[in-house]
C-alpha cells in the first residue's frame, strides 16, 4: 500500500508542477495586477485601439492607391465595355483627390 501511496504523491506533486508552470506561462499574476488598476487597463486599451486604427488607415490608404494604380493601367488598355467605365470611377475619384 505504501508504493501505491508514494506513486500517488509523486504523481501528485508533478500535476502541481505543470500547474505552476502554466499558471507562470499564461502569466496570470501579471493579468490580475493589471485588472486591480483598471486606468491602466483603460490606457493600454486606448493605446491599442488607436494602433490598430492608424494601421487600418495606413492599409486602406494602400490598397486604395493600389486599386486605382491598377484601374489606371486597365484604362490604357482600351478595353471596349470595362475601359469607358474605368475611366469614369478614375476621373471621379482623380476630382476627389484634389485639384
Amino acid at each position: 500500500m505504501e508504493e501505491r501511496e508514494r506513486y500517488l504523491l509523486e504523481s501528485l506533486q508533478e500535476r502541481v508542477r505543470e500547474l505552476a508552470l502554466n499558471t507562470e506561462k499564461m502569466k496570470l499574476a501579471e493579468y490580475v495586477e493589471l485588472l486591480e488598476r483598471p486606468w491602466r487597463l483603460l490606457y493600454i486599451n486606448f493605446l491599442a485601439g488607436l494602433a490598430r486604427g492608424v494601421g487600418m488607415m495606413i492599409g486602406f490608404a494602400l490598397l486604395g492607391a493600389v486599386i486605382i494604380i491598377v484601374l489606371q493601367r486597365l484604362v490604357m488598355l482600351n478595353l471596349p465595355l470595362i475601359g469607358s467605365f474605368i475611366a469614369e470611377i478614375v476621373s471621379i475619384v482623380q476630382k476627389r483627390l484634389g485639384p
